[in-house]
């Protein structure tokens, strides 16, 4: 069995991992802040088409 990383940085997700929406698709997360970066990288990729 594989253990869930955090999209964002890598760490290893727990029971309080956070699930986020990006571009239609839900990944996980470790925590807010994690989150929170993922959602401004898509704003500023797709804002940069």
């Amino acid at each position: 069995m594989s253990e869930k990383t955090c999209a964002a940085c890598d760490c290893e997700l727990d029971a309080n991992a956070i699930q986020v929406k990006i571009g239609g698709k839900t990944v996980e997360v470790c925590c807010e802040e994690c989150a929170e970066k993922l959602r401004e990288a898509h704003a500023s990729a797709a804002s940069g088409r």
